[in-house]
């Protein structure tokens, strides 16, 4: 075979489709001639429908130096743009343009390759040039992907379904069909024109990313979390699915999932900047702030001005509390976006945490008038109030709680009790909402249903089903999953203070309301001992976000351990007792031994303990709830802005009559909180020794 026919073969095939065996007719051309501009440039077509761009730029580079032609310039420009070398595409787009002028592909390539740069206006005037040239297709459909970057989505609509009457075939514009629709906010119709492509191009991983972004808008998440893991199956190595994929795991507050996900798409793509800014909202609910600041600084550095990321930054800061530096980036995230219901949220967060309530509140009311139904602004704003003792105006908007995370609420049947219809002879179904110090506080409620004739069950944590029997003997207590029984109305726990109408003035403060196991009481009578002031600290409270700044460092607790006859005696479970770390004082702290409340059931040996000290002494923990609730003497340490159960500025506190509250004068300051107590401990110890014999 003559080269000629040769060369001739290899044109057939690859016109046939027949892609590889062209490609071996074209090496051996090239072998015998490696001057052959036309078999390189094919060569390297064939290489870029393949996925192979650095092959295609070096084989078609090789072809335009030795002849130039637009046809050339057009493919490497190509194979540049699919490897993200906008700028290179660019130069030979134009140049492609420079020898022929009305070169359709160049003009609709050169404006992929300015959309990929960011020049949208200068997008729009090739893609439109192109579309006057020749109305194909595929130059609509490049025209309505630039109208769609600059968010013109009914004029980019149109462009596409002009695609489409010109070519029903056309998969890229049924795709960017379903994307300007999304836009426009026809979900349906978007999935729809989504599936046409799809099922035109059915392995087409992107496709299946962009139906999984479709239903993940559309809250679809199990067909969402199907569709990015197809994606991901037919190309491991796409970063934009296990991104995606992170954010539906997000939505299911599937948090280590997420970064996980994040972190391999990371890993496909280092500089992929939103899946930085994703990774750094995620590792903040993980209680990551510092690694969750260091990512998001990452995406900022990338792409200066991503939408989202000084919020997110703000939110890092503040878990990390540095509200000033958080109330900084929340004014950056509102010059950029001062329609933003969530900036003005989060900047009432970080006044909030500056204790600039009335500023606080102001904020909140903004994100509430831009979005009358944003939950966390409304919810925000009832913690304010409710710190704030504006129990009235609080109490309902505190019920916006169940909006954030409405999946964990129980599906119930029957009416919800708010407090008006009679429950004398009623059953009432009580459900704990929140966390163990919460059901510890707010359990006394069932007591004041039972009053009011209701035949109340409480169902709350497993963990605390024993303890809360001693409510009352005919209040039924039952775990989650257990069997209830029929009921006439149920009420989330802490709805009870509203349907109970609670105000600061009538709080239930009756104590104690909770009572230790008599067993356990005679049990630890002997370990206990009666010698010395015996105090009972715990410092750290659950190990979760909202934490933040509440635990107290162990070593505040050494001065209190040098007042002669004090007795610190440990009721912190998980934490090693004993000496702090080498260099710091000592602390002689007395632990309860490995069996001290061990089981499945909490606090039943912390009870019985502290019906043997004289004085307990904590932070902001569930042990503060258990100790008020068995009316035992309590003094609570509490950071500067603290949950809204303990008010502002006073040292009692109206829930629990045996309590004292020492506050933090400054955000940080437990060395101020602990001279109180040391001042306080060493007055009353002194006043609780004997003295001399008379």
């Amino acid at each position: 075979m003559t080269l000629a026919e040769q060369r001739e073969r290899g044109f057939a095939l690859q016109r046939a489709g027949r892609l590889s065996e062209a490609e071996r007719i074209f090496a051996d051309v090239l072998r015998r001639d490696p001057g052959d501009a036309e078999v390189l440039y094919r060569q390297g077509l064939i290489a870029c429908q393949t996925s192979r761009y650095d092959r295609a730029v070096d084989l078609i580079g090789r072809a335009i130096a030795l002849r130039a032609s637009a046809a050339a310039h057009v493919g490497l420009a190509g194979a540049l743009l699919s490897l993200g070398r906008g700028a290179e595409a660019l130069d030979s787009y134009d140049a492609a343009l420079a020898l022929q002028p009305d070169s359709v592909p160049a003009l609709t390539g050169s404006a992929a390759a300015l959309r990929q740069l960011g020049r949208h206006a200068e997008a729009l005037g090739r893609a439109s040039a192109a579309v006057t040239l020749e109305g194909s297709a595929y130059a609509h459909c490049q025209e309505g992907a630039v109208l769609l970057d600059l968010g013109r989505a009914s004029e980019a609509l149109a462009s596409f379904e002009r695609a489409i009457a010109l070519e029903p075939q056309c998969v890229e514009a049924h795709n960017y069909r379903g994307m300007a629709l999304q836009q426009l906010q026809r979900s349906a119709e978007a999935l729809a024109s989504i599936e046409r492509a799809l099922s035109l191009r059915p392995e087409s991983a992107e496709l299946h990313n962009n139906r999984g972004n479709l239903l993940r808008h559309l809250q679809r998440f199990a067909e969402a979390l199907a569709s990015y893991e197809r994606a991901i199956a037919l190309q491991p190595d796409f970063a934009a699915p296990y991104n995606n994929l992170g954010l539906v795991l997000q939505a299911l507050q599937k948090h280590r999932e997420a970064a996980s996900s994040y972190q391999r798409a990371l890993a496909l793509q280092p500089d992929f900047a939103e899946a930085h800014n994703n990774l750094g909202t995620v590792q903040c609910e993980l209680g990551q702030p510092a690694e969750a600041l260091a990512s998001c600084r990452r995406a900022l550095q990338l792409q200066p001005g991503m939408p989202g990321v000084h919020g997110n930054l703000g939110n890092a800061l503040r878990d990390l509390q540095r509200p000033e530096e958080a109330l900084a980036q929340y004014d950056l995230a509102l010059a950029e976006a001062p329609q933003e219901a969530d900036n003005h949220c989060h900047r009432g967060n970080a006044l909030f945490d500056l204790k600039r309530l009335a500023d606080a509140l102001a904020s909140y009311d903004r994100a509430i008038g831009l979005n009358p139904r944003h939950a966390q602004a409304l919810f925000n704003k009832s913690l304010c109030l409710l710190l704030a003792g504006e129990f009235a105006p609080g109490l309902p908007l505190y019920e916006w709680r169940k909006q954030l995370n409405p999946a964990a609420l129980p599906a119930l049947p029957g009416a919800t009790w708010r407090g008006e219809a009679q429950i004398s002879g009623k059953t009432l179904f009580v459900y704990a909402d929140q966390a163990l110090g919460d059901t510890l506080q707010f359990c006394r409620y069932a007591q004041l249903a039972e009053r009011r004739g209701a035949r109340v069950v409480l169902a709350a944590q497993s963990q605390l089903c024993e303890l809360l029997r001693s409510l009352s003997p005919t209040i039924r207590i039952v775990a989650p999953g257990e069997e209830t029984g029929a009921f006439d109305y149920h009420c989330a726990l802490m709805s009870l203070p509203l349907a109970f109408g609670t105000t600061l003035a009538d709080l239930p403060a009756a104590v104690p309301y909770l009572s230790a196991d008599p067993r356990r009481v005679a049990r630890w009578r002997e370990r206990i001992g009666t010698e010395g002031f015996r105090i009972g600290i715990a410092w750290q409270g659950s190990r979760n976000r909202i934490d933040v700044g509440r635990s107290v460092p162990l070593e505040m607790f050494a001065r209190l351990a040098a007042i002669p006859g004090v007795r610190l005696i440990s009721l912190q479970k998980g934490d090693r007792p004993g000496q702090l770390q080498p260099g710091s004082p000592d602390l002689p702290l007395e632990a309860l031994g490995d069996d001290f409340d061990l089981g499945p059931q909490a606090f039943l040996d912390s009870a019985a303990v502290m019906s043997h000290l004289d004085l307990v002494i904590t932070g902001d923990t569930a042990l503060a709830h258990l100790a008020g609730a068995l009316g035992r003497p309590t003094w609570v340490a509490l950071k500067h802005v603290p949950d809204w159960r303990w008010l502002l500025d006073r040292t009692d506190s109206p829930w629990y009559p045996s309590m004292r509250l020492f506050r933090q004068s400054r955000r940080g300051d437990w060395e101020g909180v602990f001279a109180a107590l040391h001042r306080e401990l060493t007055r009353v110890v002194a006043a609780a020794r004997p003295g001399p014999p008379r």
